[in-house]
């Protein structure tokens, strides 16, 4: 193998690293959030990654669990400040389509929030906008106001 052959094998490897990630996603009894083992692509850019997973999380799960996220909710930015909180811009249907009640907008908030603080070394908190705009809340109940960090106690 020659410096050239070399030299790109190096380059499709630190483009095309698929790393196994935890989604977490609502069980189906609605009471706790469980993690889903899936394969995602990504670059070294974290906030790239970000933007898979919440896409990931928006796309729902693949095995028995429950979706925490409006199906036809669009991501609309996400970035990652300098103190390691992620904006996560997400369209109005994540209000509009919400199922609504607390424990379902809990699930909602924190299925993105685990899975993006316990993938991403880089975030340390979350933080949800609502069309580019911060809200007060997804669907009346959670002040949504201010970022949010990981929650084990509702993983089982």
């Amino acid at each position: 193998m020659n410096q050239v052959d070399q030299n790109i094998r190096i380059t499709e490897t630190k483009q095309s690293k698929k790393p196994v990630v935890h989604l977490y996603f609502s069980d189906k009894d609605n009471s706790f959030l469980k993690a889903e083992t899936r394969d995602l692509f990504h670059s070294d850019n974290p906030a790239e990654f970000g933007k898979n997973i919440v896409e990931a999380l928006i796309e729902g799960p693949k095995t028995g669990l429950m979706r925490t996220i409006p199906a036809d909710t669009t991501l609309k930015a996400f970035y990652i400040t300098r103190d390691g909180t992620a904006y996560v811009d997400l369209s109005g249907t994540i209000r509009d389509a919400h199922p609504g009640g607390v424990k379902s907008e809990l699930f909602t908030i924190y299925s993105m929030v685990n899975s993006l603080t316990l993938n991403i070394p880089e975030i340390d908190a979350v933080k949800i906008l609502i069309n580019g705009k911060e809200a007060m809340t997804l669907d009346g109940h959670i002040d949504v106001r201010f970022p949010f960090k990981a929650n084990m106690l509702l993983i089982r």
